[in-house]
C-alpha cells in the first residue's frame, strides 16, 4: 500500500512557535532589527508617489472601494446603515422582516439625493426620504410592526434597497458560480492585456485565486457541501488540462474550518482522521492539474494546529507529488508570531524537500482576537495593537519570505502603495520571484498603475458564491479596509498628502494601544481591579499545568456535620461577629482581595479539583475559577467604595452620618453546578460586608468548598468568622436557617427549596432577616429571520449544552421565525451530531456528565417522556462509558405554552413563530419566570423594544446567554426567579448590610461655634 493512501494519524502536539502572548514592544523591536539596512524609504516614496497621484487624478469606477468610502465613510450613519443592510438584507426571506430591517437602518441615515449622481448611489439616495418616512410609521407606534404592510410603497423601498445591495455584491463577488467567475476573470484579463499592449513577459498577467466563500461549517452536511464546491471549482479551473506551472496558473483557496466543523485543537485526533482525508482529495486533484491550492488563515488558537496539519500533508505530498510546487498557506502578519510562522513553514518545506506558495496578508480577525484575549484574561494579545506594528511585521515577514525563496514562492497581498513599493525593492535586490495580490473589487486603482510595469505579476483573490451567503464576509472586508487608519480609506482622502500616506512605519515600537487584559477594568475611586488570569487551552504551556493537576488530584472525603455542631458553630460565629465587624472596611477588603490573588495563582489546583469532584470540562473549570477570583476582587473594591461611612446633609449645628454594618451570622447555601464560583461569591460578599458566615455547600461538592475555606483562612479570615458545615439540606440546611443566630440567608438553587427557606424564616422568632435568593428559570432565545443562522447555532449550542445544560442561565426554549426555522433546526441537528460527550478530563470533551445518579435519572426520564410527546429534532451520540452521561437532545413543541417545567440538563425545546414578535415576548413572559433571554436580530429597534418588554434578569443580544461576567454583566433575577439585587453587581453588598444613621447636635453645648465664628455670624 502506498504511504499516500494510509490513514492520517495525529502526531503528539509540539510547540513549534514561541508563546503567543509576549510583550508587543519586544516583538516589534525584534522585527525592526531584521529590517535594518534592507530598505531605502526615500526610494519607496519615489516609486509610490506616481501611483497615488494617478489614482487620485483618475479615480476607479464608481463602486470601487475608494469611491464607496469617499461617498459613505464607515464612520458615518450612512456608511454604517449600508454595511448593516449589506450584511443581512439579502438573506431575509420574508417581506415583513425585510421591511422592518430596511426601515430600521435607512431611517437613521440621510442619503442626500442632490449630492450624488452615480447609479447605485442614486438608488440609495432616492429611497432615503421614503425610508425616513417609512421608519416613522413603521417603528413602534400605534400601528405596530404589522401595520406597515398595508401601506403602498413599503415593498418598493425594500426592492430598491435590495437592488442597491445586489449591485454592491456584484462589485466585490467575482461570480455566483465558478463558471460565472471564470468568465468574469477572463474579461478582466483581456482588459489588462489590452492596457499592457500585449506584453508577452512570462512573469506578467492577471491570475486568480478563487474562494468558494461562506461561513465555516457547523455540520457534517455543511462540510460535505463545501468539499463538493471546492472539488467542482478545481475541476472547472483545470478543464481537464495540466497547467504549465502553479505559479502562473489560476488556483483555489480553501478554508479548513469549512471542511470540518470541529477544526480546533481540542479535536486534534478527529482533525487528522476526518479533515485531512478531505483536504488530501483536493490536493490530489489540484496537483494532478498542476494548479495552486492555498490553505486560508484561521484564528490564533488554530495556528499551531495548522502547522501540524501542513507538516502531515507535506509528508504525503513529498511521497505522491514531489515535483508539485502549488501547495501553500496564508500567513497573517498581524500575529505576534508571524515571523516565526514564516520560518516554521520554510523549515517544513526543507524537511520534505518541497517548495510552498505562501500568501502574506495583514490579517482578518483582529477585533475578535483582541476581544478573546480580554474575555479570557490572557497574559497579553496574540496580535499587534497598533496598525504601524502590523505594517512593520508585514515588511519583516516579506523580507523573510524573500530570504526563503529557495523553498517559498512569496505572494504579497496588500493594497498599500508604500508596502508594494517596499516589496518590489527588496525582491528585486535579491532577484527573487514573487507575485502581488489584491482582493477583487479593492485596490484596483493602485494596481492599475503598478501593473503598468510588465514585470509585476498580480493575483486577484476572488470570492465566488451567492451574494446572500457572501455579504457577511464582504462587510468584514469593507470594515477592515474602510477604517480611518487604513491606506485604502486615506487614499480616497485628498487632504492626506502623499508623504504622509506613504510614510515609513518603521519607527520606534510603541506601548500597546490599550491596557493588557489583566488591566481591562478602569480605575474606580482610586482602585484598580485586576482581571482574573485565564489560560489558553490551545497553548501547551498554559494547558500542561492543568493536565498535571487533574492527573494528580484525589478528592478528599469531607465529614458531614451534625445538628449539634450546627448549634455550636452558630454560637461561635455569633461570638466572633463583633471582632470581625469592627475591623475597618479597608482591612476586611484587603483580606478578601488577598484571597482572590491567592486563588488566581492556584488556577491549576482548583481546576483539578473541579474536574474530579464536579465533573466539569477544562474550559468550564478555568471559567469558574476566574469567576471566583473576580468575585473576591470586585466585592473587595465595592466594599471600599460603597460601605464607607457617608456624611449626609442637614441643618446647621448638626452632623449626620450613614453607617453600613454587618448584620450578624449569614447562612450561605450554594449549589453544585458552580461549587466554587457561587460558593465563593456568597461567602466573600457576606464577609467583606462585616458578617460572619456559616457556609453550607452542596452535598455533591463539599471538597471544592472546603479547599476554598482553607484558602480564606490562609488569607486572614479568622476561624471564628467562617465555618464550613457540610451535610444534607433537610438536616444541616434546615438547622442553619432555623437557628436563632441566623441573621440572614443567601441561597442559590431551586425555587422549591427557596420557598421552603422562605417559610422557615417567616415562622422563625426574632428579627425579620433578609433572604437573598437566586433560583432557576425557563430561559428563552428569540430568533428572527434577519439573524445570521451560523451565529445563532453557535449561541444555541453554547447556551443549551455547555456544562451539560446544568446552568441556571442555560437556554431551555429556542423560538425561531418560521421562514428560517427549517434551516436553523437542520443546523442545530447537525451541530448536535458533532458534539463530543464523555470524560470531562479530556480536552476533546464538549459535554460531560450530569452531577449525580438522581439528576441522571430525572433528566433521562424527561427525555423519554418528550420522545413520546414531542418531535425529536436531533440528539448527540456517545460511545463513552463514562457514568451519568446524557447526550444533548432537541425537541420541537407546538407552542411556547407547552413548555411546563425546567429540565436541568442538556435538553432544548424549539418552537416556531410567525406574526407579531411582541406577542412572542408576551407568551415567553407568561411562562412565569426566567433568568436570561437571548434576542437574535439585526433590527436594532426591535431588539431594544423586546428587551424592555422582557421580564427577565439578563438580556443578551446577538450572542449566547450564559457566562455572565462579574462587574460587567451582574447576574440574577427578580420576582419568581430571585429576590435580587444581582450577584456581581454594584448593589449586591448592600443586601448583606444593616444601615445606621448617627445624628449629633453639634450646637448642644454653647451654640454652633463654627457658624458664630463665620463672617456673617453674630451682631
Amino acid at each position: 500500500m502506498s504511504p499516500s493512501s494510509l490513514p492520517f494519524v495525529a502526531a503528539p502536539q509540539q510547540a513549534r512557535l514561541p508563546y503567543p502572548y509576549r510583550p508587543e514592544v519586544d516583538v516589534v523591536e525584534a522585527a525592526l532589527a531584521t529590517l535594518q539596512g534592507q530598505l531605502d524609504w526615500a526610494q519607496v516614496i519615489r516609486a509610490g508617489r506616481p501611483w497615488v497621484e494617478s489614482v487620485r487624478d483618475k479615480p476607479a469606477p464608481f463602486w470601487a472601494m475608494e469611491s464607496l468610502l469617499r461617498e459613505y465613510p464607515i464612520s458615518s450613519a450612512e456608511g454604517l446603515a449600508l454595511m448593516r443592510l449589506a450584511e443581512a438584507l439579502l438573506r431575509v426571506p420574508d417581506v415583513e422582516t425585510a421591511i422592518a430591517l430596511t426601515a430600521d437602518q435607512l431611517g437613521r441615515a440621510d442619503f442626500d439625493a442632490d449630492s450624488v449622481v452615480d447609479g447605485p448611489h442614486k438608488i440609495l439616495a432616492g429611497i432615503s426620504a421614503n425610508a425616513i418616512s417609512l421608519s416613522k410609521k413603521f417603528l413602534p407606534g400605534a400601528e405596530g410592526e404589522g401595520g406597515l404592510l398595508k401601506r403602498l410603497g413599503a415593498k418598493t423601498v425594500v426592492a430598491a434597497t435590495v437592488r442597491a445591495i445586489q449591485l454592491l455584491g456584484r462589485q466585490f463577488v467575482l461570480g455566483r458560480t465558478i463558471a460565472e467567475a471564470m468568465e468574469e476573470a477572463q474579461d478582466q484579463r483581456k482588459d489588462m492585456e489590452s492596457a499592457r499592449r500585449g506584453s508577452a513577459n512570462a512573469a506578467t498577467g492577471l491570475r486568480f485565486s478563487y474562494d468558494m466563500l461562506g461561513e465555516g461549517a457547523r455540520t457534517e452536511h455543511d462540510a460535505e457541501r463545501y468539499l463538493a464546491s471546492y472539488a467542482n471549482a478545481i475541476d472547472a479551473i483545470s478543464r481537464g488540462q495540466v497547467a504549465a506551472s502553479p505559479e502562473t496558473a489560476d488556483g483555489i483557496s480553501i478554508k479548513l474550518s469549512a471542511l470540518f466543523s470541529r477544526y480546533e485543537d481540542g479535536q486534534r485526533d478527529r482533525v487528522f482522521a476526518e479533515l485531512l482525508p478531505r483536504v488530501w482529495s483536493l490536493i490530489e486533484q489540484a496537483a494532478r492539474a498542476n494548479l495552486n491550492l492555498t490553505i486560508d488563515a484561521e484564528e490564533t488558537d488554530r495556528l499551531e494546529l495548522s502547522l501540524d496539519v501542513l507538516d502531515a500533508l507535506a509528508e504525503r505530498i513529498a511521497d505522491a507529488f514531489p515535483k508539485w510546487t502549488g501547495f501553500g498557506l496564508a500567513v497573517q502578519a498581524y500575529q505576534t508570531r508571524a515571523l516565526q510562522v514564516v520560518d516554521a513553514v520554510a523549515a517544513i518545506a526543507r524537511k520534505h524537500r518541497l517548495r510552498f506558495m505562501v500568501r502574506l496578508v495583514k490579517g482578518a480577525y483582529w477585533d475578535g482576537e483582541i476581544k478573546r484575549a480580554q474575555e479570557g484574561g490572557l497574559t497579553g494579545y496574540p496580535v499587534f495593537t497598533h496598525k504601524e506594528h502590523t505594517d512593520i511585521s508585514y515588511l519583516a515577514c516579506a523580507r523573510a519570505l524573500i530570504a526563503h525563496a529557495d523553498v517559498i514562492y512569496p505572494q504579497f497581498a496588500t493594497h498599500n502603495a508604500g508596502t508594494i513599493a517596499a516589496i518590489l525593492q527588496m525582491a528585486r535586490a535579491k532577484n527573487a520571484a514573487f507575485e502581488m495580490q489584491r482582493l477583487h473589487g479593492m485596490g484596483e486603482g493602485i494596481y492599475r498603475e503598478v501593473m503598468k510595469d510588465p514585470t509585476v505579476a498580480c493575483r486577484v483573490y476572488a470570492p465566488v458564491g451567492e451574494h446572500r451567503d457572501l455579504l457577511a464576509y464582504l462587510v468584514r472586508r469593507l470594515l477592515e479596509n474602510g477604517a480611518n487608519s487604513s491606506f485604502v480609506h486615506q487614499l480616497a482622502d485628498n487632504a492626506v498628502d502623499v508623504e504622509r500616506l506613504l510614510a515609513s512605519p518603521m519607527t520606534t515600537a510603541r506601548p500597546p494601544a490599550f491596557p493588557m487584559p489583566a488591566f481591562l477594568y478602569p480605575v474606580d475611586h482610586g482602585l484598580q481591579r485586576r482581571n482574573s488570569t485565564g489560560a489558553d487551552l490551545a497553548v501547551i504551556a498554559d494547558r500542561a499545568p492543568l493536565d498535571a493537576a487533574v492527573a494528580a488530584t484525589v478528592v478528599p472525603v469531607i465529614r458531614e456535620a451534625t445538628t449539634e455542631e450546627v448549634i455550636t458553630q452558630m454560637v461561635r460565629l455569633d461570638d466572633g461577629f463583633a471582632a470581625w465587624s469592627e475591623r475597618p472596611v479597608a482591612e476586611r477588603a484587603a483580606i478578601i482581595r488577598r484571597a482572590g490573588d491567592m486563588l488566581d495563582a492556584r488556577l491549576a489546583e482548583f481546576c483539578g479539583l473541579l474536574v474530579k469532584e464536579a465533573h466539569k470540562t477544562l474550559g468550564d473549570c478555568v471559567a469558574e475559577v476566574r469567576e471566583a477570583v473576580d468575585f473576591c476582587r470586585y466585592y473587595a473594591d465595592q466594599a471600599q467604595i460603597r460601605l464607607q461611612d457617608q456624611v449626609l446633609p442637614g441643618p446647621t449645628g448638626e452632623s449626620n452620618e450613614l453607617r453600613m454594618t454587618g448584620r450578624g451570622v449569614f447562612v450561605c447555601i450554594s449549589p453544585w453546578n458552580f461549587p466554587l464560583a457561587i460558593f465563593a461569591g456568597q461567602v466573600v460578599a457576606a464577609l467583606v460586608a462585616g458578617n460572619t458566615v456559616a457556609a453550607k455547600p452542596a452535598e455533591q461538592t463539599p471538597a471544592v468548598a472546603a479547599r476554598m475555606v482553607e484558602l480564606l483562612y490562609e488569607a486572614g479570615v479568622p476561624k471564628d468568622a467562617l465555618a464550613l458545615l457540610h451535610g444534607p439540606g433537610e438536616t444541616i440546611g434546615a438547622s442553619l436557617t432555623a437557628n436563632l443566630h441566623c441573621s440572614g440567608v443567601c441561597f442559590t438553587g431551586s425555587t422549591q427549596v427557596a420557598k421552603i427557606i422562605q417559610r422557615t424564616l417567616a415562622h422563625k422568632d426574632g428579627p425579620i432577616v433578609p433572604f437573598i435568593a437566586e433560583t432557576g428559570g425557563l430561559n428563552a432565545m428569540i430568533v428572527d429571520s434577519s439573524a445570521l443562522p451560523e451565529q445563532v447555532v453557535d449561541a444555541v449550542v453554547q447556551s443549551a449544552f455547555r456544562s451539560a445544560g446544568q446552568r441556571c442561565s442555560a437556554l431551555r426554549l429556542l423560538v425561531v421565525h418560521g421562514s428560517i426555522a427549517d434551516g436553523v433546526i437542520e443546523m442545530v441537528r447537525g451541530a448536535l451530531a458533532e458534539l463530543n460527550v464523555g470524560d470531562p478530563a479530556r480536552l476533546s470533551t464538549d459535554v460531560g456528565p450530569v452531577i449525580d445518579d438522581e439528576a441522571h435519572a430525572n433528566v433521562s426520564r424527561n427525555v423519554a417522556r418528550l420522545k413520546k410527546e414531542a418531535k425529536l429534532l436531533g440528539e448527540a451520540k456517545t460511545a463513552s462509558t463514562f457514568p451519568r452521561l446524557v447526550p444533548p437532545v432537541a425537541f420541537e413543541l407546538g407552542a411556547i405554552a407547552d413548555l411546563k417545567e425546567e429540565i436541568f440538563g442538556p435538553v432544548l425545546h424549539v418552537v416556531r413563530w410567525n406574526g407579531d414578535v411582541d406577542q412572542v415576548m408576551h407568551d415567553i413572559n407568561e411562562l412565569g419566570y426566567g433568568l436570561t433571554l437571548g434576542i437574535q436580530t439585526r433590527i436594532d429597534s426591535r431588539a431594544q423594544r423586546l428587551a424592555k418588554l422582557a421580564k427577565v434578569g439578563n438580556v443578551y443580544i446577538n450572542r449566547n446567554i450564559i457566562g455572565a461576567v462579574v462587574g460587567v454583566q451582574p447576574f440574577g433575577g427578580e420576582g419568581l426567579s430571585g429576590t435580587g439585587p444581582k450577584a456581581g453587581g454594584p448593589n449586591y453588598l448592600l443586601r448583606f448590610c444593616a444601615e445606621q444613621t448617627l445624628t449629633i447636635n453639634t450646637a448642644a453645648a454653647g451654640g454652633n461655634a463654627a457658624l458664630l465664628a463665620g463672617e456673617s455670624g453674630g451682631h
